[in-house]
């Protein structure tokens, strides 16, 4: 489809150029200064938590269903947090670790073990001549960190709205064992706030692939619904043990959204072999995590029904945020041709689309006009965007006057590089 500007006569668009140029330079002559770059929660969102503070003082009992949690000891977690963990993750308790705070690190933790050590029965990955891992793009930059980091070639599949695009996932792993795994945030996905459909879950879990093939099930925005009418997602540990691929799935999520950024509790969850040997190597540095931070947390959120009660004041501060993502593109954008964009239940973040070769100069201009963007590229492996148009909005911190006012900055940057680039097409 053709931009506004590639429509109109040469002379149309010089002076509409001209207009827009007058239009940077008032706003660059406001100093703005906002930030646009990460999903983190508005420090009223991260307020909302306080009371959990005061659970634990010098009086209180710090004992788990007797467990002492101000001693060494209970590796994987108390029995409260291992419930909690079961029902974001959809396994039993007995099927998972409660960890540090860090589902990154977690993810991180996995993969070197596989690394290092391999799936039990098969080489060990840094011992093969080539290791590849799909990643699902637009996709999280940090996923994508952490293979690169290893050596791992990371290698893109385009989202589609219903996920991954599993006819390209499926001739891939067909063709090439050497792809030993795969990045999934199969609820509202960074970026795009898509969520899986059943039937990609579902080929997921059934599909061909080599024998040590691993999905690394990142549900980070598990309970991250704007209303109560949230996306549902299948439970794929079920269709993959009736599939006799449960090892395959290497579940991850954290409550760093849902109450302290960095200071939480991570959850890893998977098969029974796959957590009894994840565990081997990981006891060897560590002989129990945060078990205080772990009561604390259970004793504010007992279940997964008190994190939905607390998350839909979370949805209180977002939904205006998101609605005012739509509203700003929608009136500066829409009908014009000059870009796309998602519209998610949930989540952390949309995803924007300029025309092709446009993504970059965005940037760059926002962040000459004063606002910070997520870097044009971050969200493809090795920042590498092959038609340079995604970037990722992430409207969670700002306040809504100055989210309002960053996009309108996004609208005017979009709008003259897309004049800009009808004209060098001429």
């Amino acid at each position: 489809m053709q931009t506004v500007y590639q429509q109109m006569e040469t002379e149309e668009l010089k002076a509409a150029l001209a207009e827009l140029e007058r239009e940077v330079d008032e706003t660059r002559a406001k100093g703005l200064a906002l930030d646009m770059a990460r999903g983190k929660p508005s420090p009223a969102q991260v307020a909302i938590s306080r009371p959990m503070l005061d659970i634990l003082n010098s009086d209180a009992d710090l004992t788990d269903e007797g467990i002492d949690c101000s001693n060494y000891g209970c590796f994987e977690g108390i029995p409260s947090a291992r419930r909690l963990a079961g029902e974001f993750i959809g396994v039993p308790p007995e099927q998972t670790i409660v960890l540090g705070s860090s589902s990154l690190n977690i993810m991180q933790s996995i993969l070197i073990h596989y690394w290092e050590k391999g799936v039990p029965g098969y080489t060990p990955w840094s011992k093969l001549d080539h290791v590849k891992f799909l990643c699902p793009a637009p996709g999280y930059d940090r996923h994508f960190g952490i293979t690169q980091d290893l050596g791992i070639e990371n290698v893109p599949v385009r989202m589609t709205e219903t996920g991954p695009d599993m006819d390209e996932v499926e001739r891939l792993l067909a063709e090439d064992d050497s792809i030993k795994g795969m990045f999934c945030v199969p609820k509202y996905s960074n970026p795009t706030g898509v969520t899986y459909s059943d039937e990609t879950v579902h080929r997921l879990a059934i599909m061909k692939a080599a024998p040590d093939f691993r999905i690394v099930w990142d549900n980070a925005y598990a309970v991250h619904d704007l209303t109560d009418e949230g996306d549902q997602l299948a439970n794929i540990f079920d269709i993959a043990r009736e599939a006799g691929n449960e090892d395959r799935i290497l579940g991850v999520a954290s409550t760093s959204k849902i109450t302290f950024p960095g200071a939480g509790i991570a959850f890893f969850g998977s098969s029974p072999a796959n957590v009894t040997e994840v565990a081997s190597t990981l006891k060897v540095g560590l002989i129990s995590a945060n078990k205080l931070n772990q009561l604390m947390h259970t004793r504010f959120l007992p279940n997964l029904d008190a994190v939905r009660a607390h998350m839909r004041k979370h949805a209180e501060f977002l939904r205006p945020r998101f609605a005012a993502v739509e509203r700003k593109l929608t009136e500066g954008l829409g009908g014009t041709g000059c870009a796309t964009w998602t519209h998610p239940n949930g989540g952390y973040f949309v995803s924007f689309d300029g025309p092709e070769g446009s993504a970059k100069r965005i940037a760059a201009l926002c962040a000459d006009l004063g606002v910070k963007l997520t870097p044009a590229g971050a969200t493809w492996p090795y920042g590498k965007d092959p038609h340079d148009t995604n970037i990722r909005i992430a409207p969670t911190y700002p306040s809504v006057e100055d989210l309002e006012a960053a996009l309108d900055v996004l609208v005017l940057a979009t709008k003259l590089v897309s004049a800009q680039l009808a004209l060098e097409e001429r």
